[in-house]
């Protein structure tokens, strides 16, 4: 590495697009479903609606957009350790998830939407 060579960048956040209004359902899929934690947002952009997500590793920005569109290829990808339990509890709580899929080598995964139609993977290491 030359000394100009600029350092391989981190990962801060992903953001989301969620429809005006969506952060009660937002609140319901990320966070009593998937487990995620709600981050206070700093004081200039409270007013900007949305919700900030958080585990100890990862953070997710859902933001508001008047003119959403759901992300239907784009996608996050969470790991769990239990695939199997939460795609239990997912569907009992009537939300609708993908079958198990093995092509990934190393993995097994599946999909399914938030409250807004946008793609969410989830996946176990094998």
């Amino acid at each position: 590495m030359t000394s100009d060579a600029i350092p391989f960048p981190r990962l801060h956040h992903v953001m989301l697009a969620i429809p005006p209004g969506g952060e009660g359902a937002a609140r319901d899929f990320y966070i009593e479903q998937l487990g995620l934690t709600e981050t206070e947002k700093p004081a200039s952009l409270i007013g900007r609606g949305g919700l900030w997500l958080s585990t100890a590793t990862l953070s997710i920005h859902l933001g508001i957009d008047p003119n959403f569109r759901s992300a239907r290829k784009a996608h996050i990808a969470l790991a769990y350790d239990d695939l199997d339990r939460l795609r239990s509890r997912l569907q009992d709580a009537g939300i609708a998830v993908g079958p198990i899929e093995h092509e990934l080598p190393g993995f097994r995964r599946c999909y399914a939407e938030d409250p807004f139609g946008n793609r969410i993977e989830l996946m176990q290491a094998l």
